[in-house]
C-alpha cells in the first residue's frame, strides 16, 4: 500500500515559515537538504508523521503565485475554540470558526489560517469524520 510522505510548498523565507509551522502546529524539522540552487526543509507533524516540505529556491526574488490549483492543507485539533484562541493570542490571525451541516447533523467545525507565504490551512475539530 502506498504511504503518503509530504506536501511540498515553495517559500520566500525559510526561518519565517519554519517558525510559523512550529508555533502554530507543533511541527519539528526532521531533516534538511541544502543544494547550490535550493534548500529543502522537512517539517514533521508528530501525531501522524506526515511532513510538509518547504522549498526555498535560492535567488528567487519574485513572489510565488498559488494559481487556481492549490486548495489547502488540513490539521485536526482537539478543543478547536481553545486552539483558535491560542493562535490569535500568538498573532497568527485565524479566520472565523465555521460549521458545515448536513440537515440537522454537524458535518464539520473548522476555520482557516494563512501561512507567511499565503498558503491556506484548514483547521478542523477532531470529531465525526476527522477523528
Amino acid at each position: 500500500m502506498p504511504k503518503f510522505l509530504h506536501l511540498m510548498i515553495r517559500v520566500a523565507d525559510l526561518d519565517r515559515s519554519i517558525g510559523f509551522y512550529q508555533d502554530a502546529f507543533g511541527m519539528a524539522e526532521s531533516h534538511r537538504l541544502d543544494f547550490d540552487d535550493f534548500t529543502l526543509v522537512y517539517l514533521r507533524e508528530p501525531e501522524s508523521g506526515a511532513e510538509i516540505e518547504l522549498t526555498l529556491n535560492k535567488g528567487t526574488a519574485t513572489p510565488y503565485t498559488h494559481g487556481t490549483g492549490y486548495g489547502h492543507a488540513a490539521f485536526a485539533v482537539d478543543e478547536i475554540e481553545t486552539f483558535r484562541e491560542q493562535l490569535a493570542l500568538r498573532g497568527h490571525q485565524p479566520g472565523d470558526l465555521k460549521m458545515l451541516r448536513r440537515g440537522d447533523t454537524v458535518a464539520a467545525r473548522f476555520f482557516f489560517i494563512t501561512d507567511p507565504d499565503g498558503y491556506k490551512i484548514e483547521v478542523l475539530a477532531k470529531e465525526g469524520h476527522y477523528v
